[in-house]
């Protein structure tokens, strides 16, 4: 279990709103390092505007964001990705027409130190960067996520759960401190579910890197998560372990609208329609 007095990111009073439309308020809570922490809530609650927040794609309107201690709420999504925040997104963001190699390599685009006239000349430094990356990618990456039969394969003839592992294995190729994962077993069967489940932990206990995760899917989120944080209409409204959340009365209001803690318990189960 991760030291919960070790955060790796920090939000604290984040706020966010496009004109009058408020979609965060004060959002605060710690991501302890090594953890699986997973944001939970209803549709429209902000967990994706939260991410894009702690990407640096939407600047909020007040708050900070800190990363290993440091204020990133200046700093560009490519520096961002560099200081080692890399994240999938909840519709596939891969270059279709490309191979499965060529995508996992883009990954490492924010570590390369190749200046242009290198990279167009194909030498020097720019050869010695592409042929440690595809080593490590094919090494490491590949192998891990078991995905060395599609590796030549254009990404438009993959089946939606292995196009789903190939994204995550370009996160990876960004050398990660964080993986921020925005709904990973969205539209997957329960197979490809288990799989992506199994490659989770081996990232927290095999990489050393902390998860930080958006899901719906709330026996993955029980059976993974170390820490759980809940939204409910751009506002915290509980924060726990696991077992601790499933029982606050609040997040059970939120989700199923009545205080019954045995329905969201038996919904987590997936004895009955969440």
């Amino acid at each position: 279990m991760s030291d919960v007095s070790e955060p790796i990111l920090e939000v604290r009073d984040l706020s966010l709103a496009f004109g009058g439309l408020k979609v965060l308020t004060d959002v605060s809570y710690t991501v302890p390092k090594g953890s699986v922490t997973a944001i939970i809530g209803p549709n429209g609650a902000g967990k994706t505007s939260m991410f894009n927040c702690i990407s640096g794609f939407y600047r909020p309107k007040s708050g900070a964001i800190r990363f290993q201690g440091t204020d990133i709420g200046h700093l560009h999504p490519p520096q961002r990705a560099e200081l080692g925040l890399a994240r999938t997104f909840q519709n596939i963001a891969l270059f279709r027409g490309m191979t499965v190699l060529d995508n996992i390599k883009l990954g490492r685009h924010a570590h390369m130190k190749t200046s242009l006239f290198d990279a167009l000349a194909y030498f020097g430094r720019a050869r010695r960067e592409e042929t440690e990356l595809r080593a490590e990618v094919e090494e490491k990456i590949i192998d891990f996520l078991e995905i060395d039969h599609i590796r030549n394969k254009p990404v438009a003839s993959l089946a939606y759960g292995l196009r789903k592992r190939v994204e995550l294995a370009r996160a990876l190729a960004m050398k990660p401190k964080i993986l921020m994962l925005d709904e990973p077993v969205a539209g997957m069967n329960r197979e490809e579910t288990e799989d992506m489940a199994r490659f989770i932990l081996d990232v927290k206990e095999e990489w050393g890197v902390t998860i930080l995760m958006v899901e719906h899917d709330m026996g993955l989120v029980m059976d993974l998560s170390d820490h759980v944080v809940v939204l409910n209409f751009g506002q915290v409204i509980a924060a726990g372990k696991p077992a601790e959340v499933t029982s606050n009365e609040d997040v059970i209001r939120a989700y199923l609208g009545s205080g019954d803690v045995e329905v969201l318990r038996r919904t987590v189960q997936g004895e009955v329609a969440a």
